[in-house]
């Protein structure tokens, strides 16, 4: 494995209010010198809940999603508010994307979007023995929640709404954690 290069200076790029860019200068192991741009996140992180209404069904959500201009559908998340925990965090999330709490909350993983140029993680929560209550959240507009069948994921991924990476990586991590073939 090669040795990961020297840092020889990060400092702030122009930011918005939802981007916050650095640069980095580098020194790889061979004498390089590159300087790489990367994102920050504008908050603590954020969570990506896996609700299992019942040992195959998980509740999925139709959003609309500004980046691809059209409704997505996929998991309840949301940022990670200041001196929230990642389990309070999914739990306010899906209460205000879904109308459930959950009795039993498992982190299953942390997973990036893209680490060579984003620090960001995303903090996947699968959510068991749920139970109904209702938040209000933030959303321009009610989302409708969609029941889907976990063993029914294969036809998911051909739906022509579903594209999000981070949404199907996690309800693979949740299938296989709950088949057994899966510890995190």
């Amino acid at each position: 494995m090669p040795k990961p290069p020297h840092i020889l200076a990060i400092r702030p790029a122009p930011a918005t209010s939802f981007l916050h860019i650095e640069q980095v200068d580098l020194e790889f192991s061979n004498g390089e010198r590159r300087t790489f741009e990367r994102m920050l996140p504008s908050g603590l992180g954020a969570v990506m809940i896996v609700p299992m209404l019942d040992r195959d069904t998980v509740l999925l959500v139709r959003e609309y999603a500004v980046g691809v201009e059209r409704y997505e559908l996929g998991l309840p998340k949301g940022r990670i508010e200041p001196g929230e925990s990642i389990e309070a965090g999914a739990e306010r999330e899906m209460k205000e994307e879904v109308g459930y709490g959950a009795h039993r909350l498992l982190h299953l993983a942390a997973l990036t979007l893209s680490p060579a140029y984003m620090t960001h993680h995303t903090h996947v929560v699968l959510a068991l023995d749920l139970y109904p209550e209702r938040l209000p959240g933030d959303e321009p507009e009610p989302l409708e929640v969609v029941p889907w069948k976990l063993a029914e994921l294969h036809a998911l991924l051909e739906h022509h709404e579903v594209s999000e990476g981070r949404s199907i990586a996690a309800l693979f991590m949740a299938r296989e954690h709950l088949a057994g073939r899966y510890q995190p």
